[in-house]
């Protein structure tokens, strides 16, 4: 099977690395609950049950590495991502650096619908999930300023949140596979249609369902084939009809979301993202990471261009698009910039807390 072929397979983000990627120390794995939490509709849960991991050493300088949507911090720490950045000499060497990996509410073991309110669990955005990690780091872990937050597609939206939210709270922001305009266009428009597969199956039942509807699955393949892989990749791995069939049977063969709640919920979260009414209040170094083949973020549109002229000094590493690269995957694999973020961290000031 070719390299791209494998890329493809993988959810969500890329397969198979390099034979270089390190051997990480053991994550701790832990729980803190963040109480009278207040969400932006005014929802307040008495106790709102985080899970996150964290990595390397607690002295050491604090990095927060968020995920995409529907993950977790675990994924993170794959070979592909973590096996690049967290290993000795690596950008992110764990040996230097406490490097904190937060499930966003909603997603692994953090509070979701499907631990018991169903659809009477609060509709939370992205704002909230920030709120949320905010609260963790400050209030659970008792730190005051970060040395870089650093998030892949969702996760790269809630950096900009961060930086525009909390813009004394770090030194360095590394967005990746991620604008910080309002979610729109084609982006928005196939999450809608996804979610409304779901919602308008009958199986569905207004979220009061007893087994999970079929539409899910067929939902979740449908988008990520639509949003992910790449042009040239898919070219290469699927030249015919019937490569292309034998890629749609393995994905529609593989394990579904486990709750049709918690997937609408966590892809309807992005419906009123934005974080440009807050650019001009960023104040950390800033590193923008996409991919030229990014179908959720397409490059020709210039408005990530025109959005990182209001940020003083911030910077755009565009991946070229190539066989190897799997469109909004590709920064799962952090080989395609791991030299570009040690260079720029070696720059990006520290600030005082």
């Amino acid at each position: 099977m070719s390299l791209p072929r494998r890329a493809l397979l993988a959810l969500p983000a890329l397969a198979a690395l390099p034979a270089t990627a390190a051997d990480l120390p053991t994550a701790r794995e832990a729980e803190w609950i963040a109480r009278d939490f207040r969400f932006h509709t005014g929802q307040v849960l008495p106790q709102l049950k985080l899970r996150y991991l964290t990595l390397g050493n607690p002295q050491g300088e604090p990095v927060l590495v968020l995920h995409g949507t529907g993950g977790s911090g675990r994924n993170m720490l794959s070979p592909a991502f973590g096996g690049q950045l967290f290993g000795p000499g690596q950008p992110l060497d764990a040996a230097r650096h406490h490097i904190i990996l937060p499930d966003a509410i909603g997603t692994g073991g953090s509070a979701k619908p499907s631990d018991g309110l169903r659809t009477g669990f609060p509709r939370y955005n992205y704002a909230d999930m920030v709120t949320a990690q905010h609260r963790l780091v400050t209030e659970g872990l008792g730190i005051r300023h970060l040395r870089l937050v650093i998030g892949n597609s969702m996760g790269g939206m809630h950096t900009w949140l961060w930086g525009t939210t909390f813009p004394a709270m770090m030194d360095a922001l590394v967005p990746m596979a991620a604008q910080p305009t309002e979610m729109a266009s084609r982006n928005w428009a196939l999450r809608r249609l996804m979610l409304e597969s779901i919602r308008q199956d009958p199986a569905y039942a207004g979220g009061a369902y007893t087994s999970q509807p079929g539409s899910l699955r067929l939902a979740n393949a449908f988008f990520a084939a639509a949003t992910s892989g790449g042009t040239l990749a898919w070219q290469a791995a699927a030249p015919t009809a019937a490569a292309a069939d034998r890629l749609v049977d393995q994905r529609l063969a593989a394990p579904a979301p486990t709750d049709a709640n918690d997937f609408i919920w966590q892809w309807d979260a992005s419906r009123d993202y934005s974080a440009m009414p807050g650019l001009g209040r960023i104040r950390a170094a800033l590193l923008a990471i996409n991919a030229a083949d990014d179908e959720r973020n397409p490059p020709e549109t210039g408005l990530m261009q025109q959005a990182l002229a209001q940020i003083p000094g911030a910077r755009l590493h565009l991946i070229p698009a190539s066989r190897e690269t799997t469109g909004h995957g590709t920064t799962g694999n952090a080989r395609f910039f791991a030299a570009e973020l040690a260079a720029f961290l070696a720059g990006a000031p520290r600030k005082a807390a």
